[in-house]
């Protein structure tokens, strides 16, 4: 290997690595969801409350890879972070109308199993909400991402500027789709956490699978107040 060249990637077996996502939930049509068997009231004080959740552990947050929008379904420790994720959103109380997610499958599995924990409506996917597109780097353990392009500066990464932009638009979006109501919505770790970090106007930390963050609006502008299960 020469100077210029960047190192090998042997952590990354490309027969085993899942197609990306489908190009045609990039910009879908409208969403598409079911409905389960009860939708609680309408808020009568006109706010919104929106309960972020990571979705649960696939093999690769085990194994410290970058995800991105490659689709890797759950694994059985995060099936059940999906379930605890239920009894932290009951702690909130009976306020949840529905739940929506990203269209990658380990977000709408965690969304489908929250749903059935609090009998409420399954909604639509947004493709607004998928995770950041880490380019090059997806697949790749982190440890070897820093020492291949520090800073994640991998080929044809998604910027952050786009993550929170896609992010608050995909928040706005749920808050029109669901006026006067309090949604579970279950998309990823990078855009929580950034685009929630735009709102508050502060670094916040990593966001753990299976965790609730919350932002809530009053009618004037919109508010982070919990973050990894715990008040901001």
């Amino acid at each position: 290997m020469s100077p210029g060249d960047a190192p090998p990637r042997a952590d990354r077996n490309p027969a085993d690595a899942p197609s990306r996502l489908d190009p045609s939930l990039r910009h879908p049509a409208a969403p598409t969801g079911t409905r389960r068997s009860r939708r609680a009231p309408v808020r009568q004080d006109g706010g919104v409350t929106l309960g972020f959740v990571r979705h649960g552990q696939t093999d690769w947050n085990l194994a410290g890879r970058l995800q991105g929008s490659s689709d890797i379904p759950l694994n059985d420790t995060g099936r059940q972070q999906a379930r605890d994720a239920v009894e932290v959103l009951r702690d909130h109380g009976d306020r949840w109308s529905a739940v929506v997610s990203s269209p990658l499958s380990r977000a709408r599995e965690t969304a489908e199993i929250i749903a059935d924990g609090l009998g409420l409506e399954l909604g639509p996917s947004y493709h607004e909400l998928i995770e950041r597109d880490y380019g090059e780097a997806e697949g790749v353990v982190e440890a070897e991402v820093e020492r291949s392009w520090p800073g994640k500066s991998a080929p044809f990464i998604e910027r952050l500027e786009s993550v929170v932009g896609r992010g608050l638009s995909g928040l706005e979006r749920v808050a029109a789709d669901y006026p006067d109501a309090d949604v579970v919505v279950v998309c990823h770790g990078t855009i929580i956490r950034y685009t929630l970090a735009e709102i508050a106007g502060r670094e916040l930390p990593p966001i753990r699978n299976g965790a609730v963050s919350t932002v809530e609006h009053d009618g004037a502008a919109w508010d982070v107040t919990t973050v990894n299960d715990l008040p901001l």
